[in-house]
């Protein structure tokens, strides 16, 4: 990697990145991977198996990433290995600093950094995670069919889960730790008319526990759950602290962006986890992240249009 600056410098190198990285190459700019943690995948790399990404059922998560960088490598992709800190919007370009003081100069920014699922924080959390343990409902609820399971949370994604797990497992338990559902009302009724599902408030998780998998869910309260899934639920981080005056995002700290992931500031585009939309998937990652580099592709053909 010399100096000379970049067409595209993509940030974070999970679905959404690598398919930009892709789609940029392809359109024959030049483009930059930095990555926080090296050969790096995003968090598709915690799903011990991937049933929903169209071609390739029941495909490990390691080996979908691995897939994914394989071919913007066999293309060409660089990849420069640093945490983005800060950006500063140039004439027509931007510039990039790195926790390490480095700085790369680029005439567009696609921004894939992610976001992280909050943890509960409790023993055995992370041993199962991926061995009972699981943050995606919609990703993981097939394995659970005709069993039972724990949802652990009191938003609507929570009462999602439950919902949607409800129609797969012979048992689930809604958790929260409120009186109350910060949820949807109506999603509370009809998961209170579901004989297969037991809503438990007031209580507090203390800890996932298990032999190779997970059996069982603990509270606080002395009562133990039976099941063979815990679904952990209480939100999600974007990883956008960097971003604060730099483009416009929603209260939760999302960036807001359409599929075209164009945002407020000229240049920048935001695709994956960390752009305000309903579904988040490998699948939407990956269509992002061509979205992305397409348009960035357009923006740079009207700077020297």
């Amino acid at each position: 990697m010399d100096s000379q600056m970049l067409d595209v410098l993509i940030i974070g190198s999970g679905p959404a990145g690598l398919c930009a990285a892709i789609y940029a190459k392809r359109a024959n700019l030049r483009v930059l991977v930095a990555e926080k943690e090296y050969l790096g995948t995003g968090q598709i790399t915690e799903s011990d198996q991937v049933d929903n990404y169209p071609g390739l059922p029941e495909i490990n998560g390691y080996e979908l990433g691995e897939a994914f960088r394989g071919h913007a490598q066999k293309l060409g992709v660089e990849f420069y290995d640093g945490m983005a800190e800060s950006f500063a919007e140039g004439e027509k370009s931007w510039t990039v600093q790195f926790t390490n003081g480095y700085k790369i100069h680029t005439k567009t920014v696609i921004y894939c950094a992610g976001a992280a699922h909050r943890k509960l924080g409790v023993d055995g959390e992370k041993e199962f995670t991926g061995k009972g343990v699981s943050y995606c409902a919609v990703c993981d609820g097939a394995f659970y069919r005709g069993k039972s399971a724990a949802v652990i949370g009191g938003g609507d994604t929570a009462l999602g889960d439950a919902m949607y797990l409800s129609d797969l497992c012979e048992k689930v338990y809604l958790v929260h730790r409120r009186d109350e559902f910060r949820g949807s009302a109506a999603s509370v009724q009809r998961l209170r008319e579901k004989e297969n599902v037991e809503i438990i408030t007031g209580a507090v998780p203390e800890k996932i526990s298990g032999d190779q998998t997970v059996t069982a869910l603990e509270l606080k309260d002395g009562r133990t759950l039976p099941v063979h899934g815990a679904f952990v639920a209480v939100g999600m981080q974007p990883q956008t602290e960097c971003l604060q005056g730099v483009v416009a995002m929603d209260e939760n700290g999302y960036i807001i962006a359409d599929e075209t992931g164009v945002t407020s500031a000229p240049g920048f585009f935001a695709a994956g986890d960390v752009r305000t939309k309903a579904l988040r998937q490998v699948v939407t990652a990956v269509s992002d992240g061509a979205n992305a580099a397409v348009s960035a592709d357009a923006y740079i053909r009207g700077l020297t249009g």
